[in-house]
């Protein structure tokens, strides 16, 4: 965790936004006093994980066991068939 005086977080705020969505907590302070904690976001990016493993279970109890060569398949649909015929 980074401790940064008021004036500097002011001076620079993008690049302690990069650090933050990067996973560091940043601690601001004024006088030497701490007196705010930014932190990542985590509880959107979680849901959005969470409704998207939903999903996928769903797609399998309404499609049944899926296999490896298919998921390559679909993993590799719309990519560029000749460079795929040259692998």
């Amino acid at each position: 965790m980074r401790e940064v005086s008021a004036s500097d977080a002011r001076t620079h705020l993008f690049g302690l936004l990069d650090a933050i969505e990067r996973g560091e907590t940043i601690l601001i302070t004024r006088h030497g006093r701490r007196i705010a904690r930014i932190r990542p976001e985590r509880e959107g990016k979680q849901e959005e994980v969470e409704r998207a493993i939903a999903r996928i279970r769903e797609i399998g109890r309404k499609n049944g066991p899926i296999s490896v060569t298919e998921i390559i398949s679909g993993r590799d649909h719309g990519k560029d068939r000749t460079r795929l015929r040259r692998s």
